[in-house]
């Protein structure tokens, strides 16, 4: 057998340079951010919650990119529905409860924001709030000092393809493509815009726009977690060679609707999200798993049991976490005597 045969014959996340057990771990974090967008569903339904935004439909996309970053150094600006991205990147499930909660210990905003708008310090990504794509330029501008200081690391920054018709992203993409800055950035394209499909809202393809930049454009299977783990490790290395931005276009689907304030049949049909749902890219990455003898129904049954009860324990001391008071109203809006 020659050498290119025998490359061949490797399951595909060897080839790309996973292990057994990082492909293992994608998967399970695949399933804890599906079961805990599950689960905030329910809690806003039971009236313990107020508002959850979904990301139902997306955790395939988010999981491999961030396994294809330095999840040690680079710096992050994730939008709102990136469950699966930060929990891959570090964020706890207590961190998000206590987010969705409106608790004082939540790292993202001590309870100030809605949830979903996420920002943490100690993993390095980069708080946001509800106008979309403001982004963009931070993840340039976080770029433009890597490059500056000569750090071999990237920013990464998410958002939907209804927000790629705002300024913030032509600015942001024109900047970073005239100097050459070290800054992936992912449109998760999961087709509605609210309560907008794609074909009022774009007239091409997210990616094509890459050529007006003078960057690689590439879209991609977003239900295929090895096509965008590839994808945006190639794009990482382009990066750290000095050879500038990439655009990529991850297709997908929103499985659930816009929000739970969002009635989705309004303005799609059932047997479209069904359709969708056959699309799936969760239970086509467990299949993988078990055609390769790395998983088995098993590990499922005991992976879905731990889940439950990280679930039911997060809950619990979210719930039992102190809001913030009165007083702590100006905290951390004005330098305290001293952090000057």
């Amino acid at each position: 057998m020659n050498a290119k045969s025998s490359v061949s014959t490797k399951p595909k996340h060897e080839q790309l340079g996973l292990s057994n057990t990082e492909v293992v771990d994608m998967y399970k974090y695949m399933l804890l951010a599906r079961k805990y967008d599950e689960r905030s569903l329910l809690l806003q339904r039971a009236g313990k919650i107020n508002f959850h935004v979904s990301g139902i439909g997306q955790e395939v996309a988010q999981v491999a990119a961030a396994f294809a970053l330095d999840r040690e150094r680079d710096y992050f600006l994730p939008y709102y529905r990136d469950y699966g991205f930060v929990l891959s990147v570090g964020m706890t499930l207590k961190e998000l409860f206590l987010s969705v909660f409106a608790k004082a210990e939540d790292p993202n905003s001590g309870g100030r924001q809605m949830p979903g708008h996420f920002g943490c310090k100690r993993l390095r990504i980069v708080t946001g709030s509800s106008p979309v794509t403001t982004q963009v330029p931070h993840a340039v501008g976080l770029a433009l000092a890597a490059k500056m200081k000569k750090k071999d690391i990237v920013s990464f920054v998410t958002f939907g393809e209804g927000s790629s018709n705002q300024g913030d992203f032509h600015e942001g993409l024109n900047f970073a493509g005239v100097q050459k800055l070290p800054v992936i950035v992912m449109c998760e394209n999961n087709q509605y815009a609210i309560s907008v499909p794609i074909k009022k809202q774009l007239g091409g393809k997210v990616s094509d726009r890459a050529l007006g930049y003078g960057i690689p454009g590439v879209r991609v299977d977003g239900n295929d977690a090895f096509e965008v783990y590839r994808v945006v490790k190639e794009a990482r290395e382009r990066a750290v060679r000095g050879e500038g931005p990439t655009l990529i276009e991850a297709m997908m689907y929103r499985l659930s609707p816009h929000s739970t304030s969002d009635n989705d049949l309004a303005y799609r049909t059932k047997e479209e999200v069904d359709e969708n749902w056959k699309k799936d890219g969760i239970p086509k990455m467990k299949q993988y798993l078990l055609d390769h003898d790395l998983w088995s129904e098993e590990q499922e049954e005991s992976l879905l049991r731990e889940i439950q009860q990280q679930l039911k324990e997060a809950i619990m001391s979210a719930e039992q976490a102190p809001f913030p008071k009165p007083e702590d109203t100006l905290l951390h809006v004005y330098a305290s005597e001293g952090e000057v």
